[in-house]
């Protein structure tokens, strides 16, 4: 599991049948405090994420077994919003404050 900024959304109106009714959103990787790593990866979203959120990013294998898509070509889901990350006993994020 990595965290992740929502940066935008994809949108695809020509795609594999199976994936037709989710959502799309473009992230980038970033550092626990919410600083970008530059990498970028298209996730289905499966909480209602939205443009600036920090996500909870699963790939691989991991990605498709989230929300029973076993059976579709995904290699990214977006599985939570993050609230607040802690390192070391400080909030190093906090939704709200870092935005």
């Amino acid at each position: 599991m990595e965290l992740a900024r929502v940066v935008g959304t994809v949108v695809s109106t020509k795609k594999n049948e199976r994936l037709n009714g989710y959502k799309f959103l473009l992230v980038e990787t970033t550092e626990p405090d919410g600083k970008p790593k530059g990498k970028f990866f298209v996730a289905v979203d499966l909480v209602d994420a939205g443009v600036g959120d920090l996500v909870l990013l699963v790939r691989g294998s991991s990605a498709r077994t989230a929300e029973g898509l076993t059976d579709k070509p995904v290699d990214g889901s977006i599985v939570g919003v993050v609230d607040a990350v802690t390192m070391g006993g400080r909030i190093v994020y906090s939704k709200g404050k870092n935005d």
